[in-house]
């Protein structure tokens, strides 16, 4: 029986159909959902069958005495539904991360230490995949890299899963390598869904279920990828608590990316009446009070 289901989502997921036009373009059939159902096996097998070691951190083939991944306390599930199916990403927490601190200039005190990123945040972090390939194998590194990098423009499996990480403290002394501690530390484990899909990389095949293991070291809170003053993470006015996915002006740029959000020929940054740096309270339109100016294009200011 379970040869027969395996067999059965592996016929399914391969069914690919490409019809191609005059101009190259092609029309993609994949089955992402038995994939989905795969991969989601993938993974529960290989975290059933190894376990993190402290001494070496590194994920290893299970051995007498040890707890599977699979058991461990630290793991954990997160539900992310993506184009209409829903995944399962596990990652797993080896440290939380004490928060990278913010100063005062003058003084020299601790104010406050930086919290979890919002999906929408840009981090600093320190990481290396690989890719799961059986119960207990691993495949050769893909990646290894230390580099800053936006939740917004990364796979899915990153954007959903750096969030419950915060950053650590820059302990980088002058001329020596970048050195962060106290920062979060886990390992992805994350299905193809919710990484590159049924489309190769360099390196990485198609439906590749991926491992990686990550620090975060760093976190620039409330980002604002667009300059236009507002955050990032705020740019949903839907509120579904998917910025990606509103565009007020239909013009093929979704609002955290376009310094125009109702393009009315003004920038976002300037549709701020009371000039207090944040156009999302200004409210200037009787007949739609509550429809923020820089959202309304019957309201338009100049730069002055």
């Amino acid at each position: 029986m379970i040869k027969f289901k395996y067999f059965f989502y592996i016929l399914i997921a391969s069914i690919v159909l490409y019809s191609c036009g005059d101009s190259g373009s092609s029309v993609e059939n994949f089955d992402h959902a038995a994939q989905e159902k795969m991969d989601n096996d993938t993974i529960v097998k290989f975290l059933k069958n190894n376990y993190y070691n402290v001494n070496t951190d590194a994920v290893e083939p299970l051995k007498s005495g040890e707890t599977a991944l699979y058991d461990d306390s630290k793991l954990v599930t997160k539900e992310v539904e993506e184009n209409d199916i829903n995944y399962k990403l596990y990652y797993y927490v080896i440290s939380v991360g004490d928060g990278t601190p913010v100063y005062d200039k003058n003084s020299g005190n601790l104010i406050r230490r930086k919290g979890f990123p919002t999906i929408m945040d840009s981090v600093f972090s320190r990481y290396k995949g690989r890719r799961i390939l059986g119960e207990k194998t691993l495949g050769n590194e893909f990646d290894n890299n230390t580099t800053w990098f936006s939740l917004a423009s990364v796979i899915s499996g990153w954007t959903h899963s750096f969030p419950h990480f915060k950053g650590g403290e820059n302990k980088t002394v002058p001329n020596g390598p970048i050195t962060y501690e106290k920062g979060g530390k886990g390992i992805l484990f994350i299905p193809s869904g919710l990484a590159y899909r049924n489309v190769s990389r360099p390196d990485i095949p198609a439906n590749s279920v991926l491992l990686f293991y990550i620090e975060l070291w760093d976190t620039v809170e409330n980002t604002d990828q667009d300059n236009d003053t507002i955050p990032s993470i705020f740019e949903d006015p839907d509120g579904d608590g998917n910025p990606k996915n509103d565009d007020t002006d239909k013009d093929g740029r979704p609002n955290y990316l376009d310094d125009d959000d109702d393009g009315d020929g003004i920038l976002t940054k300037y549709e701020d009446k009371n000039k207090d740096g944040d156009p999302r309270n200004d409210f200037s339109d009787p007949n739609n009070p509550t429809i923020p100016d820089y959202l309304n294009r019957s309201i338009r200011y100049s730069k002055q």
